[in-house]
């Protein structure tokens, strides 16, 4: 730009207005930046008497939308008002992004609708902001009246339908898409596995497969997604086996694939896999800190947290939150304590309530009840109802009935609807013999509409 404005500058006579020099250096600027200079063109060329045209309002307000400037925006789109170039679609369409970026959709939807001859790509962009906000009513509408629809039209409707949760209505649109790609595929495996239908996701990905549509990266992690939380390791074995060279598909796949074999209880190939991400990031260490302490290898686990620390990477809240979950599984208080008190010193806002949770886990599992009553007492914050609980673990292990008791009232002043605390409360009991205590436990729990969700499992077969 620098070697074009030099030419441009140079120029004289009849040349100096011509304006489709100016529209090519307006474009340039809009291009390649610095933005500044196209609207500093642009107000130059109504100095000089320059008009401006359909070839160039579009690209003047790119700028606009760029920078930011909304207000600037709204002076060009004025501007083009009165001039009358406001039947172009080019400029019609520069003020309908202009306005979405904006994220003033009223005027989006005004532009929308003054645009006179509507592209196919056009109704999907307006659709699609419709989509982004959860306003299905609208994209609906929309989806209806588009003249065109192609691939993108449908699945943008079906992302609708997910923002939302709509699952059924989502899956009843995609069985009517007359073409699919691959991401209408993933769009709705992806929706299946929000929704914790995960059997439907895989059973997705199968069809997928037998209609020859080839997978790429999102596929790939839905489908392990779907394998992790059914604790599936042979169907995770096979979607592992479909990808021709993982390691280049970005350190995502690579993560999923990671808590997949863990969640499915082969930690070692989890590990193995671990090692072979080329640019790990901080999400792919917590998940595998956090894989290693649920598997009991809490001092591997911590290797892991400082080799990530060795390489540069700084730690994140979750990743304190999974070192000190390891330490509490593998009764590492002096570890714990070292990582806690590098919370304070790392994070700006110092420890949060997960921080505190787990910490006093880790102590009351060790025998160190005052401490952790001690922990509690010089937080910044109100406890919360999983802090307590924390605490009311350690009374079981002492049998600390009057402090069991004294938790349980904070908890009920926090009008916590939590049926753990009481059924803890009525064990403590019940493991020292009062059973008279422990029954009237449980009925201040049924008294107050307070219930204990019952535990489930399920084989995968």
């Amino acid at each position: 730009m620098d070697y074009a404005n030099l030419i441009f500058n140079q120029m004289g006579g009849l040349l100096c207005t011509e304006i489709t020099l100016w529209n090519a250096m307006v474009r340039g600027y809009a291009y390649n930046g610095p933005c500044e200079n196209c609207l500093s063109l642009f107000d130059e060329m109504t100095v000089r008497g320059i008009k401006p045209n359909n070839f160039t309002y579009p690209y003047v307000i790119n700028a606009c939308s760029q920078m930011g400037s909304f207000l600037v925006g709204q002076k060009v789109h004025g501007l083009v008002v009165k001039s009358g170039f406001g039947w172009a679609f080019s400029v019609g369409n520069s003020l309908f992004d202009f306005y979405v970026k904006k994220a003033d959709f009223d005027d989006a939807r005004k532009m929308f609708d003054e645009v006179s001859e509507k592209t196919v790509e056009l109704w999907n962009k307006m659709i699609g902001k419709y989509a982004i906000t959860g306003d299905v009513e609208n994209a609906s509408d929309l989806f209806q009246r588009a003249p065109q629809k192609n691939v993108v039209t449908w699945t943008t409707m079906l992302g609708a339908y997910a923002a939302v949760e709509d699952v059924e209505t989502a899956h009843k649109l995609f069985e009517k898409m007359p073409a699919r790609n691959v991401v209408s595929w993933n769009c709705m495996m992806s929706i299946y596995t929000r929704a914790g239908e995960y059997q439907q996701a895989l059973d997705l990905f199968s069809r997928m497969q037998s209609e020859d549509v080839q997978p790429d990266s999102f596929t790939f992690v839905a489908a392990l997604t779907a394998c992790s939380n059914l604790s599936n390791l042979e169907s995770g074995k096979r979607v592992h086996s479909l990808i021709k060279d993982w390691p280049k598909m970005g350190v995502i796949l690579g993560t999923v694939l990671v808590e997949m074999y863990a969640n499915c209880g082969d930690i070692n190939k989890a590990l193995t896999t671990f090692t072979k991400i080329g640019h790990k990031d901080v999400f792919s260490y917590n998940v595998m800190i956090k894989s290693l302490a649920i598997h009991g290898r809490a001092g591997e686990a911590i290797n892991i947290f400082h080799l990530m620390q060795k390489r540069g990477l700084k730690a994140n809240d979750h990743t304190y939150s999974c070192a000190l979950f390891a330490c509490s599984h593998g009764g590492l208080v002096e570890k714990g304590r070292e990582i806690f008190k590098a919370i304070e010193k790392d994070l700006a806002v110092g420890p949060k309530p997960d921080h505190y949770c787990s910490m006093i886990d880790l102590l009351c599992r060790n025998d160190r009840l005052e401490e952790a009553e001690l922990l509690i007492e010089d937080m910044s914050s109100q406890p919360d109802i999983a802090i307590w609980g924390a605490l009311l673990g350690g009374c079981r292990e002492r049998g600390n009935l009057e402090l069991a008791e004294s938790i349980i009232r904070k908890a009920v002043e926090l009008e916590s609807r939590e049926g753990g605390m009481h059924v803890l409360l009525s064990n403590i009991h019940a493991s020292i013999g009062q059973w008279s205590n422990a029954v009237r436990a449980r009925e201040v729990m049924e008294d107050k509409g307070i219930w204990k969700i019952r535990g489930s499992s399920s084989v995968i077969r």
